[in-house]
């Protein structure tokens, strides 16, 4: 899909952990929110990138997968994860 294509804005949601204790896919309630917007540029990850609200994130626009991101200008630690859902203007 093109950068022109991909959406222009997504909400990002950080999430505490992978799996519940049982080793369920369980994410967790997410512990932080926030709105990115399209740069026009692409990220190194080759995906198009955003920015906002702390978060700069690498997004895959046919899946909505984050492919790359930080919070505040750091890396996660291991275990944290992170959802995209796409936002209408």
């Amino acid at each position: 899909m093109s950068e022109a294509r991909a959406p222009r804005r997504y909400e990002v949601r950080l999430y505490p952990r992978l799996t519940d204790e049982d080793g369920h896919p369980d994410p967790g309630e997410p512990v932080r929110t926030g709105t990115v917007e399209a740069t026009g540029r692409t990220g190194e990850s080759g995906y198009p990138r955003y920015e906002g609200d702390g978060f700069v994130a690498d997004i895959d626009p046919s899946t909505a997968t984050v492919e790359a991101v930080t919070v505040d200008g750091e890396e996660l630690d291991y275990g944290w994860t992170v959802g995209a859902a796409v936002q209408p203007w």
